[in-house]
């Protein structure tokens, strides 16, 4: 009809193919955070923490707290949130943030307090303080589905709020509720929903060149030492709050959700009791820093590291890393 021949119109079709077709990169060119606009790590205003995780929480990745109730996982979520709104020459990310509440623990009460406590020379009146809170978007998820449903329509939200952060707290609630994990079928109908969750933070993060935090709840895991089945985990799951310990049985308390989980994040901080005022953060897993323990309390103004004695760690995987809540505590007094 174009009275164009054969030939010609494979010609065309080359030249259109080699216009489209993406071109080709170095390694170099795939590593996150390499582009002008974008920080390879977001500090956790946490000196000693942030010096041993290479600058803090790397962007583009998922970083998971995991740990019992009350040593401080919304607190942390509360003032990455703080830090993520400040400007960049002041630690932050000059940006704003998406914050998922399943557990509705989000306190702007708290984020206030915070930001005038840690910052009392840069937010100090009504203004500085709306400024921060105008950042942060809060999202309250009570369901699977609505959490589903939010995660898949985020791009949207980053793009037009300027999105430096996004905080799920906590990833474990919705899933512990709403599935029994007695039966074959529920255990695989959460593994793929958690499967297909991380694979949407993953793709926010890479996209995005952001950091992702979540928290995560802990549980009661049952099997022999460190050689249990990490991936069977799931067939005891049980909810454990802060007052548990290790069981008498052989069980003993670790990040919930499983290893397949474990596998989805790429860098995880356990937080744990070591007394009635002091709690420890443990790096128990990281593409870039060692294992490593840190003292801490929490304060007006957040977390705030305190001098530390060390911690011996019992074993390489960081799925099978024990967690010490607050009944160990009461244990240790009356022995």
């Amino acid at each position: 009809m174009l009275n164009i021949s054969d030939v010609e119109v494979q010609r065309v079709m080359e030249k259109v193919s080699h216009a489209v077709v993406p071109k080709p990169c170095t390694a170099r060119d795939l590593i996150p955070g390499k582009k002008d606009d974008f920080i390879d790590f977001f500090p956790l205003g946490l000196d000693q923490l942030d010096r041993v995780l290479h600058g803090g929480l790397p962007a583009g990745t998922i970083t998971e707290i995991a740990g019992p109730s009350g040593c401080g996982k919304t607190q942390f979520s509360i003032m990455l949130s703080l830090l993520a709104t400040l400007p960049i020459q002041n630690g932050g990310l000059d940006g704003g943030v998406i914050y998922i509440d399943t557990e509705s623990a989000f306190s702007a009460e708290r984020l206030a307090e915070m930001a005038q406590c840690r910052f009392p020379d840069l937010i100090n009146n009504e203004e500085s303080i709306l400024k921060v809170a105008t950042r942060v978007h809060v999202y309250l998820e009570s369901t699977c589905s609505s959490l589903f449903k939010r995660l898949q329509n985020l791009e949207e939200d980053i793009i037009s709020k300027g999105i430096k952060l996004i905080v799920l707290d906590s990833v474990a609630s919705l899933v512990r509720k709403e599935f029994d994990t007695k039966g074959t079928k529920n255990i695989t109908q959460r593994t793929n929903l958690l499967a297909q969750e991380a694979a949407i933070l993953k793709y926010l993060a890479e996209s995005f060149k952001i950091p992702v935090v979540v928290t995560n709840q802990i549980t009661t895991r049952y099997g022999q030492g460190n050689t249990s089945d990490a991936g069977n985990d799931v067939n005891h799951d049980m909810s454990v709050n802060g007052m548990s310990s290790m069981d008498g049985d052989g069980g003993y308390v670790t990040a919930a959700l499983g290893n397949t989980w474990s596998h989805s994040v790429n860098t995880r901080l356990i937080v744990q009791y070591l007394d009635n005022v002091k709690r420890q953060i443990l790096i128990a897993k990281s593409p870039v820093a060692p294992f490593a323990a840190f003292t801490y309390t929490i304060e007006d103004k957040g977390i705030v590291l305190q001098e530390s004695d060390g911690h011996h760690y019992d074993g390489t995987d960081p799925g099978l890393q024990h967690i010490r809540v607050k009944s160990a505590i009461q244990q240790d007094i009356l022995s």
